[in-house]
């Protein structure tokens, strides 16, 4: 019954397909479906023009399913730049070197914590009471080495 419904619109059913899918596209995140919508819509409209049977509208929008979605990839892969967020998460540490701080805890035996911004760091150094002001070095892993301003 459904099957009769969907050959009895002929090309239209996948102007319906096509335009559904670009509907989901709205609903689902990522830029996917907007492929198969245009492909079902290319589809529908060469079934228009060269009035295909079924089964080569649907190997037709299968090829077009593939060349939409690679031709998709195609415009939006991000062009080839080094992705400079990446890179500054995770290195964070390193722009603080040479920057002085207001120790938060005292240094004992060695380990201490400084604020930076809403965020509190390990240091490592000589011992020093809190409020000293000292000056980052170097990183190492997560922890801030410091020394005297």
């Amino acid at each position: 019954m459904i099957a009769d419904a969907i050959r009895s619109l002929g090309p239209w059913a996948w102007i319906v397909l096509g335009l559904a899918l670009v509907g989901v596209e709205l609903l689902a995140p990522g830029v996917f479906f907007i492929w198969l919508g245009l492909a079902a819509l290319a589809t529908g409209l060469l079934d228009a023009v060269l009035d295909l049977s079924w089964q080569a509208s649907a190997l037709l929008f299968a090829m077009l399913c593939v060349v939409a979605v690679l031709a998709g990839r195609a415009l939006t892969r991000p062009r080839l730049q080094p992705d400079t967020t990446a890179d500054f998460l995770n290195r964070r540490g390193q722009a603080l070197v040479g920057r002085v701080f207001v120790l938060e805890t005292p240094i004992k035996d060695g380990e201490g914590r400084i604020r930076v911004d809403d965020t509190s760091w390990r240091v490592t150094g000589a011992d020093r009471f809190a409020g000293a002001r000292v000056r980052v070095v170097r990183v190492e892993g997560a922890t801030l080495v410091v020394d005297d301003p």
